[in-house]
């Protein structure tokens, strides 16, 4: 429906400006256009305190279901049917792949605007309570189980112990599983970024030369075994400033070459050794904010990483390992 008063909602900061009283349902009507509603509700979700990325998203979600049903579609005469056609179509029909966890927030996207609307006196029906939600567990990383984890830790000293001597795989492969770090972390890493002699034992410190990404910058401990492979490995390769003066692929190719050589079913990757670092450590009991630092994670994103520290240590015990 398009009047004189449609255009309101996108004014609406204004409005509130001028009377601080001013409800949603005195901005947009039942017979306000979904695109109009939309407006109003990314402003709520500003005022609110959301953050611009999830307002972005939110209206994003409900922007397509205009794209589906119609933008100019009267809010009012929006049914539970449209919802349940709208999400068939999404996934089904639309030709545009859908993740479970972008499905999931969708879901999510649609109920708390549909909730706004009835909360706020402008719908006397809320359309999207009938709507199940989706409580999506987004799928488990591959890791390491204790045997495959000394399996490969032996094909790699074997490399280190050969008639051609090279402690290249692992000074690599025991770094990533003692220190959890990701790939370029690793490649990033110089040679003043380890510490000996530390006071408090062998540290290498990661750090980052985006000033944006200080917050990431930590000290991890460094086993002995490690820094007795690395001054092997110094004395063999005499890296001047990298630690590891290699390609990306180069290193992934090594980390491949130790999975042959353990003839390990699995493809043994960076982030295979990041995982299996952190379930190790969650196993042995470490405080979990100690695992969030060494990571060097956020406590936001530490709370899907933790879920999912959670089940695969539960696998892992369900499939009887120690």
């Amino acid at each position: 429906m398009t009047n004189g008063m449609e255009e309101l909602p996108l004014f609406s900061h204004l409005a509130r400006e001028i009377d601080p009283t001013v409800e949603p349902s005195d901005i947009v009507r039942p017979d306000s256009s979904l695109s109009a509603a939309v407006n109003a509700w990314g402003e709520h979700l500003e005022e609110i305190g959301r953050s611009i990325h999830t307002v972005k998203a939110f209206t994003a979600d409900l922007r397509l279901l205009g794209k589906f049903i119609g933008s100019g579609q009267d809010i009012d005469s929006i049914g539970t049917h449209d919802i349940k056609n709208f999400l068939e179509w999404m996934v089904n029909t639309r030709g545009v792949p859908c993740s479970p966890k972008t499905y999931s927030r969708r879901v999510t996207s649609i109920k708390a605007f549909f909730r706004w609307l009835s909360d706020n006196g402008v719908l006397p029906e809320d359309p999207a309570t009938a709507i199940p939600q989706q409580t999506v567990l987004s799928p488990l990383p591959e890791v390491l189980n204790p045997a495959e984890v000394e399996a490969v830790l032996a094909a790699a000293g074997s490399m280190r112990s050969g008639k051609r001597p090279d402690a290249r795989a692992y000074t690599l492969l025991s770094l990533l599983l003692q220190t959890a770090i990701k790939k370029n972390e690793c490649l990033t890493i110089h040679l003043n970024h380890i510490d000996l002699v530390s006071p408090e034992g062998p540290m290498l410190f990661v750090r980052y030369s985006d000033v944006r990404k200080r917050y990431r910058e930590r000290r991890i401990p460094l086993g002995s075994d490690w820094v007795q492979a690395y001054r092997e490995y110094v004395r063999q390769i005499s890296p001047r400033e990298r630690l590891f003066p290699y390609s990306p692929r180069r290193l992934e190719y090594l980390l491949e070459d130790i999975g042959k050589a353990a003839e390990l079913e699995k493809h043994l990757s960076f982030n295979m050794c990041r995982w299996t670092s952190s379930l190790m450590d969650y196993r042995s009991g470490v405080d979990k904010n100690k695992i969030r630092q060494k990571l060097g994670i956020s406590k936001i994103q530490w709370r899907e990483v933790g879920n999912k520290l959670d089940r695969l240590a539960a696998q892992m015990e369900a499939e009887g390992w120690q």
